[in-house]
């Protein structure tokens, strides 16, 4: 191109711009003269499976603010919260599908007696108030195996669930124990397979003994997400999400087909929740949420 036609082109480019600048400031004044139209409201969801999410993946935000965006997307419940917050939950209609508050911690569990008085203790005190405020699943787990064989395992389990399953029971409540994995997360977590917790179930043999199967957890120490599921639903209680690898959102950078795995939730006739336990990367935390919420929503 010659000095002269690049000249010609940018002054043809700057003519061309001015021209746009004017448009555009006159569309914009047109359009300041017209109402802002409303935004088009969401399709309700299906809620072919309730959905809740867990406290602690959102824990910057208060807890009433989390109620009230939680409740717009159509989300019933936020798990992982104990008796100080139920009365908050319950002001804005909530329920509290997976309770807490009488564990020791994630790794002194049931699997170990020398915990098992404390355990006792707490779970003692702690069924009662869940029944009293109308909820049903209360959190477990089993601690971590120091070196203990799954024989072992099982029968400290046993020996120190039987009586408060024996109450729980009396109260309609469930203890529910959570299905961790041990590769990446808890490392020794001794009930860190399905087959563990439901050999452990079928050793209490009661309906208020049951697992909560965290998909998340569950794919990186057994994957057959979908198999496993279907074949063990009748010892489920509750179900977790997050992404794998690095417990993120539900999107097209994990492995996971969730929209698969709830489809299969929903044929196995399940009636309790799903909770979204994953950890938001994007700057809108709440968008992330209502993104899994769609998503689910099979």
């Amino acid at each position: 191109m010659t000095t002269w036609n690049r000249r010609a082109a940018l002054k043809g480019l700057l003519t061309s711009t001015a021209t746009v600048g004017t448009l555009g400031l006159a569309s914009a004044h047109h359009m300041t003269e017209q109402p802002t139209p409303a935004p088009a409201p969401e399709a309700p969801l299906l809620n072919n499976l309730k959905q809740s999410v867990c406290r602690w993946c959102f824990q910057d935000m208060p807890l009433d603010q989390l109620c009230v965006a939680v409740k717009q997307m159509g989300i019933k419940g936020i798990d992982l919260v104990g008796p100080a917050d139920w009365p908050t939950l319950k002001k804005h209609g909530l329920d509290s599908p997976m309770c807490n508050g009488a564990e020791i911690n994630l790794t002194d569990g049931f699997n170990d007696p020398r915990f098992h008085a404390q355990l006792q203790k707490q779970y003692s005190a702690m069924i009662p108030l869940v029944a009293q405020a109308g909820y049903t699943n209360l959190i477990c787990f089993s601690g971590s195996r120091r070196g203990m064989t799954d024989e072992v395992g099982w029968a400290n389990c046993v020996r120190g669930l039987q009586p408060l399953v024996a109450l729980a029971a009396q109260h309609k409540v469930v203890l529910v124990m959570e299905l961790l994995n041990s590769k990446v997360d808890h490392h020794d977590y001794q009930c860190d397979r399905t087959s563990w917790g439901v050999e452990l179930a079928k050793k209490l043999g009661s309906e208020h003994f049951k697992l909560l199967y965290d998909i998340y957890h569950m794919q990186i120490d057994e994957g057959n997400v979908i198999q496993t599921i279907t074949d063990n639903h009748a010892y489920i209680a509750h179900y977790h999400t997050a992404g794998v690898p690095g417990r993120h959102e539900l999107d097209d950078t994990q492995e996971l087909n969730y929209p698969a795995i709830m489809r299969a939730i929903k044929a196995t006739g399940f009636q309790g929740f799903v909770a979204q336990e994953f950890m938001p990367r994007q700057a809108d935390k709440l968008a992330s949420l209502r993104q899994a919420v769609r998503l689910c929503d099979v």
